[in-house]
């Protein structure tokens, strides 16, 4: 498997990776431009936007599009992150220049018609009440908040209803003239595909674009704090975060295999402890993610509400544990999960082509896998206990419940426990 890269003169990249043996291909455009990128006024408009694409262009009704794609058996679909828009397809590899040209379609070509901003406002709204209504959802939105207060890393994605319900075409059209310039697009691909025909095809869809300049998201903060919305509900939800580092720094390894040590699967820590030896929940984890400048490790539980401070004390003790006896035994495996899971999860176009481009995104390049892997093998016992002891010491922490929690230990009973 070989990755090839091009770059157009106007600066939109192609980035490609030949699976020898496949029928199929995964391609997308990604776009750096997401929820960070927005405005207050503008906070939902990339993942409105997203939802628009596929709502018709100036050749293709919404149908069209959906049966271009699904005529011959692949599909279509879309997502909205903090830092970047994706609209990508799986098709045969006989259908590649089939599914770019619907892409390009929906991208460049967009309708806007009044009618169908009113149609998708009403779906959006929807999904807005139902991630209201899904508490291990919407605690995720209010810890991010409460992290990255006054922030636009902090608003959720898909915006607060009010802003929702008032964006209109010229809103929709600032954005993309603010955000999907040829610069920040990338088209990556992976499967059966052929570089050459996809670069060619790319200079006539795409090289016509201007590449205008993007506005760079303020930098991150993360400040963190408290917050709690006390409800009748059957569990109690609680998350706690701790500030990490960015995807660019090689801590991030440290971190993720951290999070797999501390909560990562049913040998974890905090799985074994809180879990199988003293019942106190059903669910909990820990996970690691991260953005351009800042990151976050998240422990999560659901859990009766009587069992919140007992819930809370043991995962602190267990973190400061982590700090001094975190054992080889544990680094291995967590490693272990850690490479598994990559190079597993590779084997399927769709996420070959979506690290391609993150890659793009990240270094401007696609490092090779012995690269990461070699990455990830360089951590050590000291290093991950230091930084065990580290998250668990100084730290900046955010927590964010939900349910019945009006009892529940607060942050700055967290820091005194975190201290002793």
């Amino acid at each position: 498997m070989t990755v090839q890269t091009h770059t157009l003169a106007n600066g939109f990249r192609i980035v490609t990776e030949a699976m020898p043996g496949l029928q199929s291909a995964a391609i997308g455009i990604w776009i750096t431009a997401g929820g960070r990128h927005e405005r207050a006024e503008q906070n939902g408009i990339a993942h409105f936007l997203e939802h628009m694409a596929f709502k018709g262009t100036e050749t293709r009704s919404a149908l069209q599009i959906a049966e271009a794609i699904e005529d011959v058996g692949g599909y279509i679909n879309a997502y909205t992150s903090r830092e970047t828009t994706a609209y990508y397809a799986r098709v045969l590899g006989e259908d590649v220049p089939l599914a770019l040209d619907v892409i390009a379609d929906i991208l460049l070509n967009p309708q806007f018609a009044p009618h169908e901003i009113e149609t998708e406002r009403g779906v959006i709204l929807q999904e807005i009440g139902q991630v209201l209504d899904t508490p291990d959802d919407v605690v995720f939105d209010w810890l991010q908040e409460v992290a990255y207060p006054d922030q636009a890393l902090g608003r959720t994605i898909l915006g607060p209803a009010e802003r929702v319900k008032g964006f209109d075409r010229a809103d929709l059209e600032r954005f993309v003239a603010e955000h999907y310039g040829s610069g920040n697009m990338i088209l990556s691909a992976a499967g059966a595909v052929d570089h050459d025909q996809l670069v060619a095809m790319a200079e006539r869809l795409f090289g016509g674009m201007t590449a205008r300049g993007s506005t760079e998201p303020t930098p991150a903060r993360f400040a963190g704090g408290e917050v709690r919305h006390a409800k009748t509900l059957e569990q109690a939800h609680w998350a706690l975060a701790f500030e990490t580092p960015d995807y660019r720094d090689h801590d991030i390894y440290v971190a993720q295999i951290y999070s797999i040590a501390l909560g990562g699967g049913m040998s974890s820590r905090l799985f074994q402890e809180i879990r199988e030896n003293r019942g106190l929940c059903y669910t909990i984890f820990a996970q690691a993610g991260a953005y351009a400048d800042t990151g976050m490790l998240t422990v999560y539980a659901g859990t009766g509400g009587e069992s919140l401070g007992d819930l809370s004390d043991v995962t602190i003790d267990e973190m400061k544990r982590a700090a001094e006896d975190l054992s080889q035994e544990e680094l291995d495996r967590a490693r272990a999960q850690m490479k598994a899971g990559m190079l597993m999860g590779l084997e399927s176009p769709s996420a070959r082509a979506e690290r391609l481009a993150r890659m793009i995104q990240i270094w401007d390049r696609v490092p090779p896998l012995e690269e990461t892997v070699a990455l990830i093998e360089a951590v050590d016992l000291p290093r991950l206990r230091a930084f065990a002891e580290h998250i668990v010491a100084t730290a900046p922490a955010a927590l964010s419940l939900y349910g019945p929690v009006d009892g529940a230990p607060s942050l700055d009973q967290i820091a005194r426990r975190r201290a002793a």
